[in-house]
Order: structure tokens, then C-alpha cells, then sequence
């Protein structure tokens, strides 16, 4: 008995050392394996879920991803154009062109594919007070007596809540209250976007007019739901800031709200992505639905937030997708093989 015993104990060592054998094998096939990634992102906590989906994504590459570092965008940019930073996932197109270009353009960045499309900005106003003084667009504000009625601090002006200083709305939305002569009227209210639409929402509930730049993917448009709490307010002409001065935000349906449609691309310094083509073949193919990003905003809006919330949401992002994940890595593998 205590031979057969023998036997098994040594059979089961025998398949247990052939299995950490062969784990060790797979693990040293990993094209990331001995690589450093330093993921960089803005400091919008809303945009931490597309981030570490692709930091996930690198490490079952077998990338040694750190963590991830909260960086104005500008700073995020000049960053990886020197080495210092691997990649950034909120690359806004064409929001952010002058950004990028200063920070070298196509001679220091890798970018290809599109991370997530059909990203829509512009401003909005509560419903209610659209539909009594019949506003639809930012150029009406002009009136005294209309822009008086999203006077928060008693100044006369529209408080608009605008952009945090640094981001590239920010200089959008002061070049257009100049170019439609609002400068008199309308004042942009820059700070920490997400304690000034606090604020908003307060106003809105308890019934006071609100006017404010947003954007989508996050979670504002799910609360306050565009057609139905608030309205999208068009713009008489097309005007923006330095290189899209001349941009043309007209849509195809003739509406023009200001913002072009713009698109996210995942940046990454430009010779690590030679140095790494299955990171770079991964950065090339993920695609992430706005959708998804709203519905994942919305979960930090109502308290799933903590970075552990949001680990377990990607979690289950990849769950739900997981013959789409799978089929990231299996391509990315490959191109490390060619």
C-alpha cells in the first residue's frame, strides 16, 4: 500500500512540477515579459475605466504595468513625447490636436485605430427653462435679461460651468463667448468639473435654470437626459482655438453645436511602440463602446467609485467580452512573432 501511495504522491509531484514547467514556459513566451509600462491618464477620475482596461490588457500581455500616474493632459503629452510616460487612453481627436502637435506631432507619438468614436460635446440648458423663453441657441444669451436667468452669483452674467483650466474645451468655450459677443453676458466657470456640476445639479432640483459645457462618454447625460431634463444648445457659426480656428463643427444634418464629433485614440511614445509591436498591435485594435464608458460613469456617479470598483468593473467588462478580449491578446501575440 505504502508503495502504491508512493507511486501516486510521486506521479502527482511529477504532473505538479510538469505544470508550473509549462506555466513558466507560457509565462516566458509572454512578448511583454521584462517590460515596463507607466501609464499615464488625465485627472477626470471618469476616465480611469478605459485606462486600466487597457493596463489589464498589458499585463495578461505580460507587460510589468505600474501604476497608473494623474497628469493634467498637456503635462500627460509632453511626458511621453520624452520617454518618461508609456501611453495615454484619452487622446481627444481633434479636441486636443494643438496639445498633441506641440508635443511632437507624428514624429514622437504612436497612434492608430480608434479607442472610442462618437464622442459629442457642446452646452446644454434645463428644459423647463428652454421651452418658456424659447432658447435654443448660445448666441441668444446675448440678452441681458435671458443671460440674468443662469445668474448664480448675482453679477448680472450667465455662469456657464466650463472646462478645468488646461484642457483644450476650456480655450473653445472662451474663444466662442468672444466670437458671439457674449463676453458681456456669459462668464465660464473653470474648476474642478465635477464639484461645479454638484452645484449645477443642485440648481436643477430645486428647479433654478442651468447652463453648462459637457460631454459624452460620462455620466451627466444619464442623469440629466438630454430631450427630456435638459436641450442641447446649437451655435450661430463654427469658431474655435489655435490650429481650429477654421474647423467647420457643422453636422451632417446642418445643426451645429459648436464641437465637432471627436473621437479617442490610444497615444503611446513612439520608439517604445517599435521596441514593443505587440503593445502596439494591441493599442491599434481596442475598441471600447461609448455606451459602455457612460454606463460605467454612472456606477462611480452613484458611489461605485474606489479604485477596487473599479478593477471589479473592468473585471466584469472583460466577463461580458471575453471572446473580444481574448481575441486582442491572440492578435497582439502574434504580431511579436513576426
Amino acid at each position: 500500500m505504502n508503495k502504491i501511495m508512493n507511486l501516486r504522491n510521486g506521479g502527482l509531484l511529477a504532473l505538479t512540477l510538469s505544470a508550473l514547467t509549462g506555466a513558466q514556459a507560457m509565462a516566458a513566451d509572454l512578448p511583454g515579459k521584462g517590460v515596463v509600462v507607466k501609464p499615464l491618464q488625465s485627472t477626470l477620475a471618469e476616465e480611469s475605466f478605459q485606462t486600466e482596461l487597457v493596463n489589464r490588457a498589458l499585463q495578461t500581455l505580460g507587460y510589468d504595468v505600474q501604476s497608473t500616474s494623474e497628469v493634467d493632459y498637456n503635462v500627460a503629452y509632453t511626458t511621453i513625447a520624452s520617454g518618461d510616460g508609456t501611453y495615454l487612453a484619452v487622446n481627444w481627436d481633434p479636441l486636443q490636436t494643438d496639445m498633441f502637435n506641440a508635443a511632437g506631432g507624428t514624429d514622437k507619438f504612436y497612434r492608430q485605430g480608434t479607442f472610442i468614436s462618437g464622442a459629442a460635446q457642446g452646452y446644454v440648458i434645463d428644459k423647463k427653462t428652454a421651452d418658456k423663453y424659447h432658447i435654443h441657441d448660445l448666441s441668444q444669451l446675448k440678452d441681458p435679461k435671458l443671460a440674468k436667468l443662469f445668474d448664480a452669483n448675482g453679477d448680472g452674467k450667465a455662469d456657464m460651468v466650463g472646462c478645468e483650466p488646461g484642457w483644450g474645451c476650456a480655450q473653445v468655450i472662451d474663444a466662442q463667448i468672444k466670437a458671439y459677443g457674449l463676453g458681456n453676458t456669459v462668464q465660464q466657470n473653470s474648476g474642478n468639473y465635477a464639484a461645479i456640476m454638484a452645484d449645477t445639479l443642485s440648481r436643477y432640483h430645486a428647479g433654478k435654470p442651468v447652463l453648462y459645457y459637457t460631454w459624452t462618454p460620462y455620466w451627466v447625460s444619464n442623469v440629466l437626459k438630454p430631450g427630456k431634463d435638459v436641450l442641447w444648445l446649437t451655435v450661430p457659426f463654427s469658431a474655435n482655438a489655435g490650429s481650429q480656428k477654421d474647423l467647420d463643427t457643422t453636422l451632417k444634418d446642418g445643426k451645429n453645436y459648436g464641437f465637432p464629433v471627436n473621437n479617442e485614440h490610444i497615444v503611446a511614445n513612439k520608439k517604445w511602440a517599435a521596441d514593443n509591436p505587440a503593445a502596439a498591435k494591441l493599442f491599434a485594435i481596442m475598441k471600447l463602446p461609448l455606451a459602455d464608458v457612460n454606463a460605467q460613469n454612472l456606477s462611480m456617479h452613484n458611489g461605485k467609485a474606489s479604485a477596487e470598483d473599479i478593477q471589479a468593473q473592468v473585471s466584469g467588462w472583460i466577463k461580458a467580452h471575453q471572446a473580444t478580449f481574448d481575441g486582442w491578446i491572440a492578435t497582439a501575440t502574434a504580431a511579436a512573432k513576426k
